[in-house]
């Protein structure tokens, strides 16, 4: 049920000047009335004195007391009354952004859930009332929606402190173990205490140094898998590789393994253990924050009227299912003395000391963290790769272009490494092109407001969810010349290196500020590692009978539509390619 149609602001009714010039002549024939009224009430005060000194021979006491009561009375109505005529009645408090008033108590809920996916319904009113911050009430839950790279940095720069809070949604609950972990935890104690445990110990410069040889380990085990399927079939699933290949390298980094079987498959691709892992991971992913109805109406919370609570639950259960029996038997191995020495992000957990010598993070805090961070770890990178993937088969001047720079910089003589990755400019131009173009997902985790604020001239109420449209900062006509190309030359610059960070937020690679990406080096480095690597050691064609990639997005997220697959052939001497191990 829709509210009725005159409830609704349209851009006509959005005032833009919030501080309009006052009338002088209106203003001075308000200051003129004053003043008359001003001489009036001296001489009723004058009058009225002149009564008391008289009536003070004959009257009682309580009479004049009276007198001086009204004299106070009279003096207060008159600076009220001056401050009222002297007000500029132009001059209001801001408004809050345009959209749909909806309806009281609900909001416009009832619009929201009949209008999937959620987030072409908002970007379609912020076309609508053609505005670049829109409001949309859901519940009592203000969302603001933001695609306009000004308004960005103002609230991940300038404000960035104001907007550190993350929203309590049910999906949250069941993740962080009841918000213990870091980057879905609402600002607090402990989201400063996790926080600054990943960033010192974690993903500092020298951790993610010491870890360059579990990173180079995978990627000779992507070359090797795909130089597997190459060998066998041909024919290579674009979005299941990636997404392992990402799956695989996190798992390394935190568990020192790359499987959760007790044996890897022979041609180096994942175990059914690590496919069930990897699917609850995105689905997931895909409801962490999915504009769940209980999320804005709290009392609905265990009905589960749209499914979300019970595909939660069921994927963090599977997810536990393979990490916990990992955690808890290297917590017994430590406290029992039987490992000493680090050796991953897991180790680093438990080592890690508070001032007395105990460990800092209990196992309530250490398993949701890890699964957290797991989580972070493949949707970006991966979705990444595969839009690039497929947009260059359907311009072939690209790819070729990508292949001249990875046989320049590296040769055919070696294998790609890290340390080329500076080089590589054009290679990470494209990747910064998928970013913009194709975001993993259409907009960036949701920014609270801890205090009342003003937003580009518009007021933004304690406890709002803002909201970075990652689909519209990368797709804005007043930023990019012909949003809607596919063109990598667009980010190259002869006097820097090209990076995937974009630090003026014209698109989101990976998020920036207090809530921002804990490791954007590591992003960048499986990112750029996982394209070159399918670049330089094979070259790609579709299958037989298919011309064009469609390049059309799924219907219900940012995903494209249709997995990717295409053909490969080897393109180095066959000594180079590494073997599964």
């Amino acid at each position: 049920m829709d509210p009725p149609s005159h409830i609704f602001l349209t851009p006509s009714k959005v005032k833009l000047s919030l501080y309009p010039c006052r009338d002088n002549r209106n203003h001075n024939k308000n200051f003129e009335s004053s003043s008359s009224l001003y001489t009036n009430m001296n001489t009723f005060t004058s009058n009225s004195s002149d009564l008391t000194t008289t009536a003070t021979e004959t009257s009682s006491f309580s009479t004049l007391y009276l007198l001086s009561t009204l004299q106070a009375f009279v003096a207060i109505t008159l600076v009220m009354l001056l401050k009222k005529l002297m007000t500029d009645p132009n001059k209001k408090k801001p408004s809050l952004p345009p959209g749909p008033t909806g309806w009281p108590i609900i909001g416009m809920i009832p619009t929201m859930l009949k209008s999937r996916p959620v987030f072409r319904w908002l970007h379609s009113i912020m076309k609508q009332l053609n505005t670049e911050i829109a409001c949309v009430k859901l519940g009592n839950t203000h969302v603001i929606t933001v695609t306009c790279p000004k308004i960005a940095r103002e609230i991940l720069k300038q404000q960035d402190a104001l907007f550190a809070s993350r929203p309590l949604t049910y999906a949250q609950k069941i993740l962080s173990n009841g918000y213990k972990t870091c980057v879905i935890t609402p600002f607090g104690d402990q989201f400063k205490k996790m926080r600054k445990v990943v960033m010192t110990e974690l993903v500092c410069p020298a951790r993610h140094r010491w870890l360059h040889q579990k990173r180079s380990e995978e990627n000779d085990h992507l070359t090797a898998w795909v130089y597997n399927m190459v060998k066998n079939s041909g024919s290579v699933d674009f979005r299941f590789m990636t997404r392992h290949y990402c799956g695989n390298a996190i798992k390394k980094l935190m568990f020192g393994t790359r499987t959760f079987s007790k044996n890897t498959a022979p041609d180096g691709g994942p175990t059914v253990e690590d496919v069930e892992h990897m699917e609850a991971m995105f689905e997931a992913l895909g409801f962490t924050f999915a504009f769940c109805i209980s999320d804005y109406l709290p009392m609905l919370t265990g009905l589960d009227l749209n499914g979300h609570e019970k595909i939660m639950r069921e994927s963090s259960a599977i997810m536990d299912k393979y990490h916990d029996p990992i955690i808890d038997e290297r917590i017994k191995m430590w406290r029992e003395g039987k490992r000493t020495q680090i050796e991953d992000f897991l180790d680093i957990f438990i080592s890690i000391k508070d001032e007395q010598g105990n460990p800092l993070l209990t196992a309530d805090e250490i398993k949701p963290t890890i699964k957290e961070l797991v989580m972070a770890a493949p949707d970006n990178p991966s979705n990444a790769v595969e839009w690039a993937m497929a947009e260059m088969v359907n311009k072939p001047e690209i790819l070729r272009k990508a292949m001249e720079e990875i046989d320049r910089v590296v040769g055919k003589e070696r294998l790609v490494q890290e340390s080329d990755i500076p080089k590589l400019n054009y290679v990470k131009a494209i990747l910064r092109e998928a970013f913009r173009l194709h975001p993993v997902a259409a907009f960036n985790l949701p920014h609270v407001a801890l205090s009342d604020t003003t937003v580009a001239g518009y007021h933004i109420p304690k406890g709002s969810q803002v909201l970075l449209s990652r689909y519209g900062l990368g797709r804005n006509p007043k930023v990019w010349a012909d949003p809607l190309c596919f063109k990598p030359e667009r980010h190259l610059n002869e006097c820097s290196e090209v990076t995937l960070t974009e630090n003026d937020l014209r698109f989101i690679s990976f998020s920036t500020g207090k809530r921002g990406c804990a490791a954007p080096a590591l992003g960048t480095a499986l990112t750029t590692m996982m394209l070159a690597r399918l670049l330089q050691g094979f070259t790609w064609k579709l299958p037989e009978n298919e011309t064009r990639v469609e390049l059309m997005e799924s219907s219900h997220d940012m995903f494209l539509a249709k997995p990717l697959v295409m053909v490969g052939e080897l393109r180095l001497p066959e000594h180079l390619y590494p073997t599964v191990k």
